[in-house]
């Protein structure tokens, strides 16, 4: 049997290449300031020697009782992304989801999980400003609150409006908060959240990409729902180290610790900003320690400059598979970082 058919475009991510090992990574939407101590510590602790309890009960009363909610109504997720390809295909199985419709610019899983199983993937913008999607009964919504890679956020009364609207249509709405942790602004999502999927990746926040580990909510009154998601998944989807990393991130002290290195974040991203602006750099606002940036130039230089960036040690996010040509992701990064950035840059325009 040949496959190849079934092979879907590459989804490109930000961080980790294949190119010798980065000095700084502005590419990566990753908290630079790693793990909270009580995450780190968690992980420690983590029994890498047997198989976590398969039915994750303490996991999913920790995460229950962090979010004032039933534990019946949380469903572990191997990662984001995993989380993604299984509501999909479970609402595909039940005869949904034949209209996914995905933001863009946005996070490519979306659309490929979509592709993969036979749906019809729908752009819609991520914002209101052209209207709300033309939704209809069955059909999945994905709202990235905050969106990867804008760093925009829906007022609250816009996501209310929209999840109304999802409800009316008869639509499944999906709310990914990867990046809500990351919130500049401390926005919380509305309660009108609670009649959407929440799914939540905590490694973002924590610093540990390189740790898989994530958990959804299900909205109000689908208890049933998440307990047919939780069978639908392969045994133990969360490991011993996604598993601890989800337990320690809800939790009062490690939100202590994000909350002070939001106040971090914050002061670098405005460094960065001032010194792009002055360097005749386009910059989109967001609510997020990333955004979207366009330094002056051509187009066809951004291959370019991508290049001699990564011969210094220094990664940007290209955001042409964003269907921004000419445009860059990155993300607030220390001082000695943005020095380092900041040099390449004016060494390049010098010599131009």
């Amino acid at each position: 049997m040949k496959l190849d058919r079934l092979a879907l475009p590459v989804t490109e991510h930000g961080g980790t290449d294949d190119g010798p090992p980065l000095h700084w990574d502005f590419s990566t939407n990753a908290n630079p300031l790693g793990p909270p101590p009580a995450v780190a510590d968690a992980l420690a602790r983590a029994d890498r020697h047997r198989y976590p309890e398969p039915g994750y009960r303490a996991l999913r009363e920790q995460v229950a009782c962090w979010h004032g909610v039933d534990a019946a109504r949380v469903v572990p997720a191997g990662s984001a992304g995993e989380f993604i390809w299984r509501l999909t295909l479970a609402l595909r199985q039940c005869g949904g989801a034949r209209r996914v419709w995905v933001p863009q610019p946005g996070y490519g899983e979306y659309a490929a999980a979509a592709r993969a199983l036979g749906a019809e993937p729908r752009a819609w913008s991520g914002t209101l400003g052209a209207g709300l999607p033309a939704l209809r009964p069955g059909d999945l919504l994905w709202i990235c609150a905050p969106c990867n890679p804008t760093g925009h956020a829906l007022a609250a009364g816009e996501l209310e409006a929209l999840l109304a609207h999802a409800e009316e249509a008869g639509a499944v709405a999906a709310l990914d908060l990867a990046y809500a942790p990351l919130r500049l602004d401390g926005a919380a999502p509305p309660a009108a959240a609670s009649r959407a999927w929440r799914l939540w990746s905590p490694n973002k926040a924590c610093g540990l990409t390189g740790v898989r580990g994530a958990y959804a909510i299900a909205p109000d009154g689908a208890e049933a729902d998440a307990d047919a998601l939780r069978r639908f998944a392969p045994a133990w989807v969360l490991g011993a180290e996604g598993a601890a990393m989800v337990e320690g991130f809800c939790t009062p002290q490690a939100q202590e610790r994000l909350a002070a290195d939001l106040r971090v974040l914050a002061g670098w991203k405005e460094q960065l900003c001032a010194a792009l602006r002055a360097r005749g750099w386009q910059l989109r606002d967001s609510v997020t320690p990333f955004l979207l940036a366009r330094p002056p130039g051509p187009v066809e230089a951004a291959a370019g400059r991508h290049a001699a960036w990564r011969a210094r040690g220094l990664k940007l996010r290209d955001a042409a598979s964003f269907g921004l040509p000419g445009w860059v992701r990155l993300s607030a990064q220390p001082p000695e970082a943005q020095a380092a950035l900041l040099a390449t840059w004016d060494e390049r325009e010098e010599t131009r």
